[in-house]
């Protein structure tokens, strides 16, 4: 088959189009075909009304007639035959007038007897499909039927190519055709970007299929195919030796063995996004070396059994896998997971993740995320994990965690996130999770913290923002090692002097609070690189945060009227990063 130029393919895309919706229009309907044998059925009545017509008063016309006029006198006869000048040709075009009659009476009994023949109603392709390759023409009927016939008759040659061009596979040809001349590596090229991992990405959108010149782009790292009726990765793929993550969203997805063997070899990562668990690529299950998997879709209860049809146990090099559903409980499979296994992430929708036994086995997980799973408590099953690091129960309804005193039994928990729930106070018992470097507890109820909470010696991060706390204990001073602290969107009305001694801090978050004053020792935070103070109650800031040499303009968010009645000196120190900037650029 020849190639194309673009001005032919956008014509065959064009013609393609147009007859894929009349078939969908024609394929139902029998408009022309009646509207057809109801102008044959008239045309033939005023055949026969005409014939009667015409038959009737014919033999009435006469072209001689005996005239008797009283000039007997003047020609010496009393008889005469008259005829008209025009009388001959007046005969003539009768005689005309009655063949042409004839000739339309014949053409609507024909054009009668034509309808009702059978292949007006269902024209076959059998001959076709004989002669041809393409053994998947359908066989066509009524109006389209119709129109087939006709130019069948016109040209037989003709319908044989449209009969070859209603096959799938001509279809698909034609639409591959016109794909791969669309998308030429030079387009996709200007696609390609660079994500913010520094990688280059390639997002492909509601395309047909997925073109050939793909597979040329040897340096894409990432690549993204979305709502692609038809993916088929041919053992061109080899050729993208870069190639080490794929997202496949809602696109059916085959692959050719040659290519396979590439993704199978050389794939770390693989997004899936789906509505029904049957349309995950058997394949996926294959990919020994993929280090993460994301699954999102459809996994309620009633299809984890699906899943389990297709065995876990090749992944053998798995770290990471994400579900992203609605799970009410732990697919069990996954356990099949766990000797390699050390981050597991579920998202769910706001379903009731009720059963979670399958946890326990998974006893190398170092890194464990269960969101919007609607728990109410902290699940028990977590305290197996030895080697847990990092716990995140974002987005539930817990609102009491007595239970946090196991977590002294987990010696590497260094990270828990208990943010966005309905936790109304924090025990006395966390000052027991000895190992905890960062506490995350913002966008809960809380209104007072535990002085236990201040003799966690190892903890750097500490966000209990967004709550409705009034009063910052002065034991906070006892965080030696505290980097970060946000205590934004609460009701503090003054801060205590011995948060500043917390000298290693970096990032102070204060917003959206009652504070009237910021103390002078602010300037003891000689690490502070981030303060945030906008939404309180200040009239002025401190000369002090001058001191504060790591602070910059860009990392003080402050009414701006607070910042320009500092002195010219303390902005200049503050505002210095920007005219670095702007020598540099000159």
């Amino acid at each position: 088959m020849t190639i194309l130029d673009k001005k032919d393919g956008e014509q065959a895309k064009a013609l393609f189009e147009k007859v894929r919706k009349f078939r969908a229009h024609v394929e139902d309907s029998d408009f022309i075909y009646k509207l057809y044998v109801a102008q044959t059925v008239v045309k033939t009545v005023k055949f026969i009304l005409i014939l009667s017509y015409t038959s009737t008063f014919l033999a009435k016309i006469h072209f001689k007639h005996d005239c008797e006029p009283d000039i007997k006198q003047l020609t010496g006869y009393r008889k005469f035959f008259c005829t008209h000048n025009m009388a001959f040709m007046l005969n003539k075009l009768l005689i005309s007038y009655m063949a042409l009659i004839l000739i339309y009476g014949m053409a609507c009994l024909y054009s009668l007897f034509w309808v009702f023949r059978r292949p007006l109603k269902e024209y076959s392709f059998e001959k076709v499909r004989e002669e041809s390759s393409f053994s998947d023409i359908p066989d066509v009927k009524n109006d389209f039927a119709f129109l087939l016939h006709m130019v069948d008759q016109y040209d037989q040659l003709y319908s044989k190519r449209f009969g070859v061009f209603l096959s799938e596979v001509s279809e698909n040809k034609l639409r591959e055709i016109s794909l791969n001349h669309e998308w030429t590596v030079e387009k996709l090229r200007q696609l390609v970007i660079r994500n913010a991992m520094d990688q280059q990405e390639l997002h492909l959108f509601m395309l047909s299929g997925l073109p050939n010149a793909v597979f040329d782009l040897t340096d894409l790292e990432v690549l993204k195919l979305e709502l692609i009726p038809e993916v088929r990765f041919s053992a061109k793929v080899s050729q993208m030796s870069s190639l080490l993550e794929l997202h496949l969203l809602h696109c059916p997805a085959k692959v050719e063995q040659n290519g396979f063997a590439f993704l199978r070899d050389h794939l770390r990562c693989l997004h899936v996004k789906f509505t029904d668990v049957a349309e995950i690529p058997g394949w996926v299950y294959l990919l020994r070396s993929l280090r993460e998997l994301n699954l999102i879709g459809n996994l309620s209860s009633e299809n984890n059994k699906m899943i389990g049809l297709e065995s876990m146990r090749d992944l053998r090099h798995l770290k990471t896998l994400c579900l992203k559903s609605n799970l009410t409980k732990m697919p069990t499979n996954i356990t099949e997971l766990s000797p390699h296994l050390i981050k597991l992430v579920v998202h769910n929708d706001g379903t009731k993740l009720v059963v979670l036994n399958s946890l326990k086995k998974m006893t190398n997980l170092i890194e464990l995320e269960l969101h919007t799973c609607e728990l109410e408590r902290i699940p028990h099953a977590i305290f197996s994990l030895t080697n847990l690091q990092e716990l995140d129960l974002k987005s539930n309804n817990i609102r009491t965690i007595e239970e946090i005193i196991s977590f002294q039994h987990l010696k590497r928990l260094t990270c828990l996130k208990l943010w966005h729930n309905k936790i109304i106070t924090i025990p006395s018992s966390i000052g027991q999770v000895k190992s905890l470097e960062s506490l995350h507890l913002s966008h809960n109820k809380l209104e007072t913290l535990p002085p236990a909470l201040f003799t966690l010696p190892k903890l750097r991060h500490l966000d209990v923002g967004h709550n409705s706390i009034t009063v910052l204990p002065p034991d906070v001073g006892l965080l030696h090692n505290l980097q970060h602290l946000a205590i934004n969107s609460n009701k503090l009305e003054v801060l205590p002097k011995p948060l500043f001694r917390c000298t290693k801090l970096k990032a102070l978050c204060l917003g959206n609070n009652a504070l009237t004053v910021l103390p002078e020792t602010v300037g003891q935070l000689v690490q502070l690189n981030q303060l945030e103070l906008r939404g309180n109650c200040l009239d002025r800031l401190p000369v002090q945060l001058g001191n504060c040499r790591l602070l910059r303009k860009s990392g003080l968010v402050v009414e701006d009227h607070l910042f320009e009645a500092l002195p010219v000196e303390v902005k200049e120190n503050i505002s210095r990063e920007n005219n670095v900037s702007f020598t540099s650029g000159l």
